[in-house]
């Protein structure tokens, strides 16, 4: 199967708030999306986790 749970840290407070999945095959770079972050209290940048 070659989607694969990720997990999103944000860069501000390096808390892991959101999992989601991406197919490894066609999307071989790291993801990065703008959230809300609960901590934060803002929307900040969230990237993929190692």
């Amino acid at each position: 199967m070659p989607r694969e749970n990720i997990t999103f840290k944000c860069t501000v407070c390096k808390e892991e708030n959101y999992i989601g999945t991406r197919n490894k095959r066609k999307h071989t770079e790291k993801m990065e999306i703008k959230k809300y972050c609960p901590r934060c209290n803002k929307m900040t940048l969230h990237k993929e986790k190692k």
